[in-house]
């Protein structure tokens, strides 16, 4: 048998490394979960690694997911073996291909990070609605349990591929499988190559297309023959199972392993079998481990091969004792008779004459987590005389009543397996130092690892859960952990907030928090069950301030290597000395690519750790703490959003959303939710917040405007609304000519503030009236915010709504959202609510901007005081512009049919009121501004009149108002997989407006190339450095003279920001806004903080240009183009350098990024002056 080496990986590394022995050309896409696979094969490539044959493999990004699976389809009739990585929405786009490769028996290998497929709702969590759709593309289907599974099996897809001529389609569970770690056996490269049938290799490559020798594929064919000619590849895959099987034994002979088309586990005379593919089959085997050893007679039957589905060696698998079966799928077909692999067994046994009751259930849908209760729960089922036929497991189904009850379970996890959980906050680096934490255990003990990383639907911000095990066992358990060792809290306001944290440590193990509390304030702080627990169950509790050691660091709200360093010194895992010098290394590691200082900062962090907690001595009076009544009345009176709040967002946002029944969703049935529930979570997360000073503001409204989250806003009050604040209220006498009656106030909402600190940076007061301070010393004045949202309105005389000033006294209709602190995408969707918001309709692209804008039952886009608000959807990544363009189509088909009615009442009806209102709307019908008073005076007019026609146009009043319709997405969308999309919608010359946010990255998948990146630009996919210059989107629109088409950049000119947007809404056409947005991928020097401060230098050395192109300019004879951007004063590599993504490649490869860089700021130079000669042409008569 081979001894091979032992690294320590997850899912998608294994499938990176297992597949890049066998590629020639990687054609790829990023989709989560899967696109780490193809980001290891770019950066393997980069680095020089050679696959079996040699070579260095060829890595391109295409521009989706179907033109990936169209150049592996070209790639491949070349003759190159060609690999792609896919999931859910981009393994669909793939399927036209896939019939195509398979038709052509070419061999391809797909490996899927198995995901939900979106349905009334995204989830970009797992499960296998996206595999189960290509059952009848033709490709081969094999699936692997868990990682190293993954490693072994990655390779019998691609040696059967070649051998056989059957592409296939390796797959594995999303998020379970693909981005648990473990410690698992890899691949050494000869042992694939003395397996490879290099025969079969050059077979492939001489049937490939050539000049040479010259043939056609692809062509078409007439009813006479076309179905005889599809039946000729038939024994292809009858030969498929065999020469599995034969790549199985294979392996076998090398690892000691026991890979069968179907594998069976439990006792040899069981009487209950369930059958399934995936991770759930290590859950089971847990659990049949359990119930064995117990006496009782249970087995599993582990789906490998899922296509060619042989029912030979299924029925082979299946013990003949065995007289009911359960078979698991984990999708949902709507009306089907019963799931895929329910109706593959069910025919299998039937043909076979073999009798057992055969049940189906479903589970897991979504990532849904799967625990040996569940599996307990189907053999408990199995044993009942007339178990249920169709079930669900995991949820509590109170209307069709299908789940099967699930009773507390014994653990069933590896005898002394040390289990622990980290509670931590989106970018605080809590998710990455445990992945650092968990290799440096595997590569440096001999214990066996796991880890694995639950997430909420925030951005950086949101609640991070990392699961950690290990042990001198192996280790399944691919569940979360329930009872851990240790559980550390590394944000306080979970533990003020309620999170049953607590609850899931052992008793007499060990809960440390991260705070700046006393044990006199942790004492106040802590709720009352959790004060009980701790003291009934004998935990031993630890607290630490990393709060104030990582700012006096200089590493601000980083705290994680702290953090890592304290569980080291807890866990006891490794000596002090090897912990820190392990933390070290990986520290460097991580954080090389940001600069030498960053990575002492982060040594100085682990030394700093280390001793840095304190053991509280738990009160004796906490065992008898008694809980503090807290009757909780929330305001507002939409009963509908207030119900959905408690019912569905509180739970969620606990962390406890598994508990809801289906009841819960009801009415929601279609994914419906209410708009304004963000307002009601307030996350209290962040540590610092700003406060306003009086006496320095100078009434500016800088800082609202800039900021991501609409937690700081001015009011004018009135004498009687200053009477009636509540305490805590600061006023300033307002400035400006007849405003002097008025109060102005500047209030801070310190619990829904992320902390970013962005409004203190723009604040241009000559001594700063904003400045940070601690959240907690700023909660008294949370009343004082709620009070002047609730009950403060804008008040006449204010500034123009279109200046910077006016637009803060507007109304945000989009607040709170759960995007990254200091996020500029945010900013700019916010501004435009509160220009446009109350006639918005927004189309809104899958991505970042999807995803801190439509987390289900908490939006953050809201409604005014006559419950308007922006109409928000969500279809696909690609489809944006299309679906926007669909939604104005929609809502202007029907607009027009009432604007002829009203044209009917004006010219043939008698009554006069209705007559002049209707000649006013009439007038103002395309004007979306003054339109809306105009409407509201014609309902007004229609509902006095009463008559038949005005009940008919009355019955659709809410399409009278000219609406505004948007379409929102970011650069990945609109530079690439949504191109076409946008140029077709652009181009049709519709009143329709697109919003890009332009990041220069994929932001949402992890920071990918997209076309939209900079020459010199470090990205996912471009490792060395993005050679090719930025697409001129902007020029691309420009080039029909008809859009209207504007670059802004908030941080640069704001005045500039809210023109172009104003004249873009109004201008009565397609118009096309690209907003330059820093991201946190960007790795801006001295953080997200300085946003807008990074825009201001991005313009001012030419790395960024502001301009309009006004068609509506030209039909007054004036220049349609107008370059804002003044010509560049500052140094634009001494501005690149100030971004890691750029500085980065300074250190990996120094003489290409002085190349490079030297070449784009030569482009910068180029591009201003062409944008100036276009000016001169546009000038020209």
């Amino acid at each position: 048998m081979a001894k091979r080496e032992m690294q320590t990986m997850d899912g998608n590394n294994a499938a990176a490394h297992v597949s890049y022995a066998f590629t020639d050309l990687a054609a790829i896409y990023p989709i989560t979960p899967s696109s780490v696979m193809a980001e290891v094969t770019d950066s393997w490539s980069t680095a020089g690694v050679k696959n079996i044959f040699g070579e260095q493999v060829k890595v391109v990004e295409m521009q989706s997911e179907a033109g990936a699976a169209g150049a592996v389809h070209g790639s491949l009739s070349a003759g190159a073996l060609t690999t792609t990585y896919t999931a859910s929405q981009g393994l669909l786009l793939m399927i036209p291909n896939m019939y195509k490769i398979a038709g052509e028996l070419l061999p391809s290998v797909i490996h899927v990070s198995a995901r939900a497929v979106a349905s009334h709702a995204l989830s970009i969590f797992g499960d296998h609605s996206d595999i189960y759709a290509c059952r009848q593309t033709g490709y081969a289907m094999l699936c692997s349990t868990n990682p190293q599974e993954v490693m072994d099996l990655g390779a019998v897809a691609h040696l059967s591929a070649i051998k056989g001529r059957v592409p296939f389609l390796h797959f594995f569970d999303g998020f379970r499988t693909s981005h648990e770690i473990q410690k698992i056996e890899v691949w050494d490269y000869e042992d694939l190559k003395e397996m490879c049938d290099m025969d079969a290799v050059e077979a492939f490559r001489k049937r490939a297309l050539n000049p040479e020798h010259p043939t056609m594929r692809g062509s078409h064919e007439n009813g006479d023959i076309f179905f005889q000619h599809r039946e000729a590849c038939n024994e292809y895959y009858n030969a498929v199972p065999a020469v599995v099987e034969e790549y199985m034994g294979k392996v076998n002979a090398k690892l000691g392993t026991n890979y069968q088309l179907f594998n069976y586990y439990g006792a040899p005379d069981a009487d209950r079998v369930i059958v399934a593919m995936g991770s759930i089959c290590d859950v089971a085997e847990e659990v049949i481990d359990y119930l064995t050893a117990k006496g009782e007679k249970v087995g599993l039957v582990k789906v490998r091969l899922f296509r060619p589905f042989s029912a030979k060696h299924l029925l082979a698998a299946i013990p003949e004792t065995a007289t009911k079966i359960a078979v698991l799928d984990r999708t949902k077909e709507p009306g089907a008779y019963a799931e895929p692999l329910h109706l593959d067994v069910m025919s299998a046994m039937s043909e076979a004459g073999r009798q057992a009751t055969i049940i189906g259930g479903r589970y897991g849908l979504g990532s849904k987590d799967t625990t040996p209760a569940s599996i307990f729960a189907v053999y408990e089922e199995l044993s009942k005389e007339a178990p249920k036929a169709r079930f669900t497991l995991g949820i509590n189904d109170d209307v069709t009543h299908l789940s099967l009850e699930e009773k507390e379970a014994p653990n069933t996890a590896a005898e002394g397996t040390i289990e622990c959980k980290f509670w931590g906050l989106g970018g605080d680096g809590t998710v990455g130092a445990n992945k650092n934490s968990i290799k440096i255990i595997g590569d440096h003990t001999n214990k066996y690892v796991q880890a694995y990383f639950q997430y909420d639907s925030k951005k950086t911000g949101g609640i991070t859960i990392s699961h950690l095990r290990f042990g001198d066992k192996p280790i399944k358990s691919p569940y979360y952990i329930n009872k851990a060792d240790f559980v550390a809290c590394h944000n306080p306001s979970y533990v003020t907030k309620g999170y049953k944290m607590v609850r899931d440590v052992k008793p007499g193990g060990v809960f440390l928090i991260n705070c700046q509390w006393t044990p006199e304030e942790l004492n106040e702080h802590m709720p009352a069950e959790a004060k009980r627990y701790i003291a009934k169950n004998n935990i031993q509790l630890y607290t630490i301030n990393a709060i104030d050691k990582a700012i006096e660091i200089g590493l601000g709200k980083r705290t994680n290597t702290i953090l890592q360093s304290a569980f080291f010194a807890l866990a006891g895992v490794l000596p002090k000395e090897d912990a820190i010098n392990y933390m070290k290394d990986a520290a460097t590691r991580s954080f090389s690519k940001k600069g030498e200082a960053i990575v002492k900062m982060n040594h100085d962090a682990i030394d700093a750790g280390f001793d840095y907690y304190v053991k509280i001595d738990v009160p004796a009076d906490w065992a008898n703490a008694e809980d503090k009544k807290v009757e909780e009345v929330l305001p507002g009176n939409n009963k509908k959003l207030i119900n959905m709040v408690q019912t569905i967002m509180e739970p969620v946002a606990k962390m406890d959303g598994d508990s809801l029944p289906v009841s819960a969703f009801v009415d929601h049935a279609d994914g419906t939710f209410e708009q304004g529930a963000a307002a009601y979570e307030k996350r209290g997360v962040a540590v610092m917040v700003p406060v306003w000073d009086e006496t320095k503001c100078i009434q500016c409204n800088r800082c609202s405007y800039v900021c991501p989250h609409a937690t700081i806003r001015p009011f004018a009050l009135s004498e009687e609304e200053v009477a009636n604040a509540p305490a805590g209220l600061q006023t300033a006498k307002m400035i400006g000519k007849g405003l002097e009656e008025y109060r102005f106030t500047m209030a801070v909402s310190p619990m829904d503030c992320m902390g970013c600190g962005v409004c203190v940076g723009e604040c241009p007061a000559k001594e700063k009236a904003i400045t940070m301070v601690p959240r907690e010393s700023q909660e008294s004045k949370q009343p004082v915010f709620d009070y002047l949202v609730a009950n403060v309105s804008k008040k006449p005389g204010m500034p123009a709504k279109e200046t910077v000033k006016g637009s803060q006294f507007e109304k945000p209709l989009l607040e709170f959202s759960g995007s990254c602190a200091g996020c500029a995408e945010t900013a700019y969707a916010r501004l435009i609510t509160q220009l446009f918001g109350d006639r918005m309709y927004i189309s809104n692209a899958t991505g970042c901007s999807s995803i801190w804008g439509g987390p289900a039952a908490t939006s953050p886009y809201t409604v005014n005081e006559k419950g308007h608000g922006p109409a928000w959807a969500n279809s696909l990544f690609e489809d944006n512009a299309e679906h926007g363009f669909g939604m104005y189509l929609g809502q202007k088909v029907i607009r027009e049919r009432l604007i002829e009615k009203v044209r009917d009442v004006v010219e043939n009806g008698s009554n006069e009121a209705v007559k002049v209102a209707g000649q006013k709307y009439l007038d103002t019908v395309n004007n979306g501004k003054e339109n809306q008073a105009a409407t509201e005076e014609l309902i007004a007019a229609l509902e006095a009149c009463g008559c038949d026609k005005a009940k008919e146009i009355l019955s659709q009043k809410e399409y009278l108002s000219k609406k505004s319709v948007w379409v929102f997405g970011g650069d990945g969308w609109a530079y690439d997989i949504g191109f076409g999309g946008v140029d077709h919608v652009l181009a049709s010359g519709e009143d329709i407006n697109i919003m890009v946010f332009d990041t220069e990255v994929y932001s949402n998948t992890g920071g990918q190339a997209s076309k939209a990146s900079q020459i010199g630009q470090v990205a996912q996919f471009a490792a060395a450095g993005k050679a090719i210059a930025k697409k001129s989107l902007a020029e691309i629109a420009m080039s029909y003279g008809y859009i209207y088409v504007a670059q802004i950049a908030m941080g640069a000119d704001m005045n500039q920001t809210i023109k172009a947007i104003a004249e873009a809404e109004a201008y009565p056409g397609p118009s096309l806004i690209i907003g330059y947005a820093p991201c946190e991928m960007h790795s801006i020097k001295g953080g997200m903080t300085n946003c807008q401060k990074e825009m201001k230098r991005a313009v001012d050395c030419g790395y960024w240009n502001m301009f309009r192109f006004n068609p509506a300019l030209k039909a007054e004879g004036k220049n349609p183009f107008t370059l804002d951007s003044k010509a560049p004063t500052t140094d634009y590599k001494e501005f690149i350098l100030g971004e890691a993504r750029y500085s980065s490649l300074t250190r990996a490869f120094p003489e290409r990024a002085e190349a490079l860089f030297e070449q784009a700021a030569q482009n910068s130079r180029a591009r201003y002056e062409h944008l100036v000669r276009l000016g001169e042409l546009y000038a020209a008569k």
